[in-house]
């Protein structure tokens, strides 16, 4: 996706994780255990849920250098979920930003191969949606 801003105002976005819960469609609470020496978010403990499916995982960071992206993975999960991998790309594009988002998420449940690929497809559309908007309200 093409966002109209600066990696630097999108990672900023990324990076504030506690605010997930105002913008990120099903995250319910997040809290922040532990930051890394720059004040990002190393380790965040996660409660999401949508249509009657809960779950709860800790995700550890790992940023890349000059805003170019952060991958995360969980060391923790209960619920609807048993793993979760995942990371945000950032690429200038003049006055833009071309971002992508990749992501992994094992259900504690055997699911169809094409039904666990939705899932995350609609999970990342919707993620990217909520992220532009909330780095061009800013």
């Amino acid at each position: 996706m093409r966002i109209e801003a600066p990696s630097t105002a999108i990672m900023a976005v990324i990076a504030d994780v506690a605010a997930y819960p105002e913008w990120a469609e099903g995250v319910r609470t997040v809290e922040v255990v532990a930051t890394e020496p720059g004040g990002r978010p190393e380790r965040a403990a996660f409660r999401v849920g949508m249509a009657g499916i809960e779950a709860s995982y800790t995700l550890v960071y790992a940023y890349e250098p000059r805003d170019a992206g952060v991958s995360w993975t969980s060391v923790a999960a209960s619920g609807a979920v048993q793993d979760v991998r995942g990371e945000y790309r950032l690429a200038p594009d003049g006055g833009a930003t071309i971002v992508t988002y990749i992501l992994r998420v094992e259900p504690a449940i055997p699911l169809p191969v094409y039904l666990k690929r939705h899932i995350e497809r609609t999970i990342v559309e919707t993620a990217l949606q909520g992220l532009r908007a909330r780095v061009e309200a800013r």
